[in-house]
């Protein structure tokens, strides 16, 4: 059984998923691609099920990029009402399993109905500690550091912060996830091995772990074979292991 496998103190503390294969999981079935996403909501109901219960405390999905917009519009107006379906059905139990919804991108530009039900979400949420799930939407790691670095030129010309003073941490503070982890680990479904504009700063040092599994078909024992192989290995962040001298250059 693989979750036996599994050391529970030494989990990662933030998982990233990029849930990608929707469309060409129901392709391959000879249905609308809008089929496949619909598929995809039960994958991300068993995989923050499973998270919190592990303990994870973060978990970040990539639910919408900024490059999604190019789109279809009926295929990204389906998304836009799964979004508002799932934030309804699942909201009791994101509460009774103590799950805070942390919405993150510039969700100004989503549609009313969307932004309203994400409001209550949040609110609903926001005393829940047991896990943070960052809903990626118009999200793109370019515009991420582009809206840290305007609000940082503002406080610059503002005199509110030094040039001098700008550092890793002040980055840090600006991004969307700022105030929590790096994530430890991404997972990507379906096969790719690119990081599609996701996390461009936090990424630094995750582990990838990659499958020819399609997000839709994705299930808790998907997660855990991810888990166990991450435990595998040895995280250096650019250091040595230790007793080992025999390193060089600048790898992980």
């Amino acid at each position: 059984m693989l979750k036996a496998r599994l050391d529970l103190h030494r989990l990662p503390r933030h998982v990233a998923i990029i849930m990608d294969g929707n469309g060409r999981w129901a392709q391959r079935r000879g249905l609308p691609r809008t089929y496949g996403h619909r598929a995809g909501v039960e994958s991300l109901r068993e995989v923050v099920r499973a998270c919190a219960e592990l303990g994870i405390g973060y978990l970040t999905v990539y639910a919408f990029s900024t490059e999604n917009w190019k789109r279809p519009r009926d295929e990204v107006d389906i998304l836009m009402n799964l979004l508002v379906e799932y934030l309804h059905r699942e909201i009791d139990e994101l509460c009774a399993n103590d799950i805070r919804i942390h919405p993150i991108g510039r969700l100004q530009e989503l549609p009313v109905s969307a932004r309203e039900a994400l409001e209550a979400a949040c609110l609903r949420t926001r005393n829940n500690h047991r896990l943070v799930l960052n809903l990626a939407l118009n999200y793109g790691g370019r515009t991420e550091l582009v809206d840290a670095v305007r609000t940082i030129a503002q406080k610059v010309a503002r005199g509110v912060l030094s040039p001098g003073d700008i550092d890793e941490s002040t980055i840090d503070g600006h991004l969307y996830t700022a105030g929590q982890p790096d994530p430890d680990l991404l997972i990507r479904p379906a096969g790719d091995y690119r990081v599609s504009n996701f996390l461009l700063w936090q990424l630094s040092y995750t582990e990838f772990w990659m499958t020819t599994v399609m997000w839709p078909d994705f299930r808790r024992v998907h997660l855990l074979q991810a888990l166990v192989d991450y435990q595998r290995r040895e995280r250096r962040f650019g250091g040595l292991v230790r007793g080992d001298r025999s390193c060089s250059g600048t790898g992980s």
